[in-house]
């Protein structure tokens, strides 16, 4: 975490404030406190807040309102919220409509108490340098996201060759192309906000893990929109992961329904996912992985997304950009 940034404690009992405050001695980080939604808004007004944390059931304005507000005048800010188990409905329906980044509950446990700052300050810091990013900086940006997770390692650089061996195909304009690249390096930017333990996790996701790794489009999305980034950015990060039968996340949209830079970079992402090793099972050969993908038209992918990565692979030449992956189409054969 950078010294420069700052976080907010807001709790009407001043216990817990210097509880708080007490595990982020050795961070470095400014820690500051107030005891209701008031002195918080004067201090949003006068500080540069990287993450505000602030209880929900307070005298005055409810934690909630307070977040609500804050994001509407400062919505760069990370706003954590932290609740009992009395109104955790309210803090998810919070999540879900984008007012809060995360819940804490009451009573907290210190390292995910921690942790759940950590990653705010992360986004906090992802967001400020996607506003000012050139194109250097958002790919240095896509290889720090990528060493959350050591299998995804080189991905969002070979996922971005491999859409726009499509994005030639299709002859789209440079300025689009230029954007499925970015979009691209980007596509899980989301995944700041998922625990290590289960980017990580040597075997097969349970299903609450993997309704936690369903919500990095969503959270991802939200960033490039704080960012300002192009809608075909945002279509690339939120619906990477939709299928061409309806039956992907996070909202089911199928066929012609997803962008089409989206149905580009899904076909993308999904061969390199299988022909690089991850956690829980090696990587498949060029020629199986072009198989797998094959197999997969009108299930998960659109037909002529795919139609047109076997003739953009059949178009280029072995290269150190793309991996010989001529090679792994001459395996698989002219199929």
């Amino acid at each position: 975490m950078m010294n420069d940034d700052v976080v907010l404690l807001v709790d009407d009992e001043k216990s817990i404030l210097n509880s708080i405050e007490r595990l982020f001695d050795e961070t470095g980080l400014r820690i500051l406190k107030a005891a209701n939604a008031d002195e918080a808004m004067e201090f949003v007004r006068k500080e540069n807040i990287s993450v505000l944390v602030s209880d929900n059931l307070m005298p005055g304005m409810k934690g909630i309102d307070l977040l609500s507000k804050v994001r509407v005048i400062s919505p760069d800010i990370v706003r954590i919220l932290m609740t009992a188990y009395a109104d955790l409905t309210t803090a998810v329906d919070a999540i879900n409509k984008g007012e809060v980044f995360r819940f804490i509950v009451k009573p907290w446990d210190d390292d995910d108490l921690i942790e759940t700052i950590k990653e705010g300050i992360k986004r906090y810091q992802i967001v400020r340098t996607l506003k000012r990013a050139d194109e250097a900086t958002l790919l240095s940006l896509a290889r720090t996201i990528e060493l959350k997770d050591k299998y995804t390692r080189g991905h969002c650089d070979r996922v971005a060759g491999y859409a726009l061996l499509m994005a030639d195909e299709l002859n789209l304009p440079e300025e689009t192309k230029r954007d499925i690249r970015y979009g691209s390096w980007l596509h899980d930017c989301g995944k700041i906000g998922i625990p290590e333990s289960i980017l990580n996790k040597n075997g097969p996701l349970d299903e609450e893990e993997f309704e936690v790794i369903k919500k990095h489009p969503l959270w991802g999305a939200d960033v490039a929109r704080q960012a300002q980034l192009s809608e075909v950015i945002i279509n690339i990060i939120l619906h990477h992961h939709e299928r061409y039968d309806g039956k992907g996340y996070p909202f089911g949209i199928k066929g012609t329904d997803i962008p089409i830079e989206a149905r580009i970079v899904a076909v993308a992402d999904c061969f390199d996912a299988i022909t690089t090793d991850r956690s829980y099972r090696k990587a498949a050969s060029g020629g199986k992985g072009l198989e797998i993908i094959l197999s997969m038209k009108e299930r998960n992918f659109a037909p002529e997304i795919v139609e047109l990565f076997i003739s953009g692979l059949k178009s280029i030449s072995c290269s150190k950009d793309t991996q010989c992956i001529k090679d792994n189409l001459n395996e698989h054969g002219d199929n």
